[in-house]
């Protein structure tokens, strides 16, 4: 689906600012999500304490970011900015991401970052597809933010079988030693930014070599966190 400029991507009303591409009305409605752990994203009973599963065994992260949870109509815009080259997708859902770690970081005190770190895509999936989506998101982020982003701290080692077809188990096992770490991150406060999180099994991966290399905090944002 192609969106007129000026229309809001998910009602087709005119926008007040064209750029922005979903209106405030379709806006406020990502706001109402339910309420999930501030930890893993998961559903939860509060929002300002981590769950249950997160004091048991907490994930390598310290706090995730997420718009919604993987349904319509955010779903679509995802599907259609990550599998039909409709990269003008790119400045909207940068902007509904942004929006969710400010209200993050009013309504339970969020850390602020000093850098933006994009999950990488192994170079010939980055070839096939022609850009990195989370790189596109990266972009006018660390712009708003006025913070460092490097498109190039990490690289994919190898091809690894896509993790949406594997089971939580093999998603761990696809990714071990997939990563490599090429910046120097000691003492950084870094945001892993993603499209969708679904086991967590990339984030945390990417998680644990950022921590092992000397970051000072990691925190993941993300569109969408399947619940």
């Amino acid at each position: 689906m192609l969106s007129v400029p000026g229309l809001c991507w998910l009602c087709r009303m005119p926008l007040r600012m064209s750029r922005w591409g979903i209106c405030s009305v379709c806006t406020r409605a990502f706001e109402r999500q339910p309420p999930c752990c501030p930890q893993c994203g998961l559903s939860a009973t509060r929002v300002d304490i981590p769950c249950g599963r997160c004091l048991q065994k907490p994930p390598p992260w310290g706090d995730l970011v997420a718009v919604d949870n993987y349904v319509q109509p955010l779903s679509s815009l995802i599907h259609q900015f990550k599998f039909s080259r409709q990269t003008q997708l790119a400045g909207p859902l940068a902007r509904l991401l942004i929006l969710a770690v400010l209200q993050a970081r009013r309504s339970r005190g969020l850390p602020a970052v000093d850098l933006l770190i994009s999950v990488p895509l192994h170079r010939r999936r980055h070839w096939r597809r022609g850009y990195n989506q989370s790189d596109l998101l990266c972009r006018p982020l660390s712009r708003w933010l006025r913070c460092d982003w490097q498109p190039d701290a990490l690289k994919r080692t190898h091809a690894t079988a896509v993790q949406h077809r594997l089971s939580a188990r093999l998603r761990k096992r696809n990714l071990k030693n997939a990563f490599r770490l090429d910046l120097a991150v000691k003492g950084r406060h870094i945001a892993i930014v993603d499209d969708v999180v679904t086991t967590g099994s990339t984030v945390a991966e990417l998680s644990r070599l950022l921590l092992q290399s000397g970051a000072a905090t990691v925190q993941v944002w993300c569109l969408c966190r399947t619940l």
